[in-house]
C-alpha cells in the first residue's frame, strides 16, 4: 500500500507518519511507501522498513496536485490548510490554500480515470457550524459557518461528497475538534490559546488568556487526532452511505474547567503562570464557534476520543513531556 500525506510537515501530519512507520501497516494492509508533502521541510522521517519520501511544494499551485497523484497512492491524507486566524486575516490566501488546493487535488484524481479511486481522508473542522447553537449540536444540524475558514471547509465537504458520489474518490471527511494540547510553539490559529494556557504553564512559561473563562469549546488530543485518521483510512466506507462527513467525538468544557483540570493535575503554581489579557478580535471569532456536540454517529462508526479535559492534559504530559512537569 502506498500512502500520501499532504500537510505531512504539520504537527498532526508528523505524528501520523510516525505512527504509520511504527505500525508498518494500515488496517490489514502492509505499507510499501509513504510520501510526505508540505510547503516546508518536515522533520527527518522516522526509521521504517519501507521508504518515506519528502516532497516540498504548494498544493494550490497549478500542476502540483497532478505530480502527487502521478504517484498513484492508495490512500491520501489531506491535512494541508492554513489555520482559522490566518484565513480570516488574509481572505485571498485562505481561499487559495484551503479551497483551491482541495479542488485541484480532487480534479487531478478525477482526470486520472482508468479505475483509479483512492481512499481520501480530508480534515474538516467544527468551524463549519455557526451560532446560534442548541445545547449540543447533533448530527442533523446544518452548517452556517461564521468565518472564512469555516466556509472554506464547508465548501470542501460538499466537493468531497460529490466526487465520492460520482465514484472518483472514496472520501471520508472528518470534522475535527480543536486539537489540544498542541505541542511546539504557538501558531496563528485563533484557537491557539486553548493549548497555550496548558502547554506553556506546564513547561514553566507564562501564557496569555485572551478570552473569558466562560468560553466553552470542543477538544480532542493529538493522540486522538492520529487515531481518527487511521480509523477513517481503514474503515469500511459503505457504513457512511452518502453522508461522507463525520462529526468526531471530543470533550466539551469551558476555559475555566480547563484551568481547573490543570490545577488538579499540576497545582496552583502552574496555574499562576496564566495571565489574563482580553483580545477583542479573538473574542469575536470565538463567539461564533460551536461549544458542544452530540457526536453519536461518529462514536457509532468507531471513532474514539478522551472523555475529560483532565485526560487530555495527562495525554500531553505523557506524550510530550516524558511524564514530567516544569
Amino acid at each position: 500500500m502506498k500512502i500520501l500525506v499532504i500537510g505531512g510537515g504539520g504537527m498532526v501530519g508528523v505524528k501520523l507518519v510516525n505512527r504509520l512507520a511504527a505500525d508498518g501497516k494500515l488496517g490489514a494492509s502492509a505499507i510499501s511507501k509513504i510520501t510526505r508533502h508540505d510547503v516546508v521541510l518536515a522533520p527527518p522521517p522516522p526509521v521504517s522498513d519501507f521508504p518515506i519520501d519528502t516532497l516540498i511544494g504548494d498544493l494550490s499551485t497549478p500542476g502540483e496536485a497532478e505530480k502527487l497523484v502521478a504517484l498513484r497512492p492508495d490512500v491520501i491524507f489531506h491535512l494541508a490548510a492554513i489555520v482559522s486566524g490566518e484565513a480570516e486575516a488574509d481572505f485571498e490566501k485562505g481561499y487559495r490554500i484551503n479551497l483551491d488546493g482541495t479542488r485541484f487535488l480532487l480534479e487531478a484524481i478525477r482526470k486520472v480515470g482508468q479505475g483509479y479511486k483512492p481512499k481520501l481522508v480530508f480534515t474538516s473542522s467544527i468551524a463549519v457550524f455557526g451560532a446560534p447553537f442548541p445545547e449540543a449540536i447533533g448530527d442533523e444540524f446544518f452548517t452556517t459557518p461564521l468565518t472564512s475558514y469555516g466556509t472554506q471547509k464547508a465548501i470542501c465537504e460538499l466537493l468531497l461528497s460529490d466526487y465520492s458520489r460520482r465514484g472518483f474518490v472514496d472520501g471520508v471527511g472528518l470534522r475535527f475538534p480543536t486539537i489540544c494540547v498542541r505541542p511546539g510553539k504557538p501558531n496563528l490559529a485563533a484557537s491557539g490559546f486553548f493549548s497555550n494556557i496548558i502547554r506553556e504553564p506546564l513547561a514553566g512559561l507564562e501564557a496569555v488568556l485572551p478570552v473569558g473563562e466562560d468560553v466553552r469549546h470542543w477538544h480532542a488530543s493529538p493522540r486522538s487526532a492520529t487515531g481518527f485518521l487511521l480509523h477513517a483510512a481503514s474503515m469500511d466506507t459503505s457504513a457512511l452511505g452518502n453522508r461522507r462527513i463525520v462529526t468526531l467525538p471530543g470533550v466539551s468544557c469551558t476555559v475555566g474547567e480547563q484551568i481547573a483540570a490543570l490545577r488538579k493535575v499540576a497545582g496552583d503554581k502552574v496555574v499562576a503562570r496564566i495571565r489574563r489579557e482580553p483580545n477583542e478580535t479573538i473574542m469575536k471569532i470565538v463567539s461564533g464557534w460551536p461549544r458542544n456536540f452530540d457526536a453519536r454517529r461518529g462514536r457509532e462508526l468507531g471513532f474514539v476520543s478522551e472523555t475529560s479535559f483532565e485526560e487530555i492534559i495527562r495525554v500531553h504530559i505523557a506524550d510530550e513531556l516524558g511524564g514530567k512537569i516544569a
